[in-house]
Formats: structure tokens, sequence, C-alpha cells
């Protein structure tokens, strides 16, 4: 367990990793975060093929920020189907329907969810 510092960029998260690896962990095949600046880079650098992705709770907390509230429930339903989706490509399918009705209202939403898939 580490006390934060106040800094969560790609030194520190690579500080952090690299005592976890020094403890025997060989490799990580998925980090879910936040949207931590540093970290995605930091785990590449030790372990590169671990697969990073943003928390989902995270990540509708995040568009509702960009929506007005009398879109939140509209926005909460439309995207649930990307999110509860059963394999990638159904999800890239309801995320262009979702494009398709909210985008022009709401593209840092659109671009907040493109941005989680690269």
């Amino acid at each position: 367990m580490w006390a934060g510092d106040g800094g969560e960029g790609a030194e520190y998260w690579l500080h952090v990793l690299t005592e976890i690896k020094s403890r025997g962990v060989e490799d990580v095949l998925m980090l879910v975060c936040d949207g931590l600046k540093g970290l995605p880079d930091a785990v590449g650098t030790l372990w590169p093929r671990t697969v990073v992705q943003t928390c989902v709770v995270h990540l509708l907390r995040a568009s509702f920020r960009y929506a007005g509230r009398q879109d939140w429930d509209k926005i909460a339903k439309a995207l649930k189907p990307i999110h509860q989706a059963p394999t990638e490509d159904a999800a890239l399918e309801r995320f262009m329907e979702f494009t398709e009705a909210w985008g022009k209202k709401y593209p840092a939403i659109v671009r907040l969810w493109g941005n989680a898939w690269s």
C-alpha cells in the first residue's frame, strides 16, 4: 500500500509498479483505471502486453459532466447498450447509434467514449 504524495504522473506510477514487479508479479493481463494520466504508460513500460481499460463507472460519470441535467436519464439509457454489449463489434455498433443520436449535441461525450477504445 502506498500513501500518495499528490503526484499521479508516469514517474510515480512507474515507481509503484516497479516495486510490485520486484515483489514477484510477472505479468498483468488487464488494468482497469479511472483515466489516470501516467498509469497506462507506466504499466506499458513494465508489462507491454497489458490491456488498459477505463472503468465504466468513471467513464459514465465523466460523460454526465458534458451533458445537461435534463438529458442525464436519456444519455444513461443510450450508453447502456454500449457498455453492456456482448461483443466489441456490437458495442461499436451501439456507439455509432449513440453518435448519430447525440453527437451533435454532445460531441465531448462521443470523443470521451471514442478515446476509451484507443
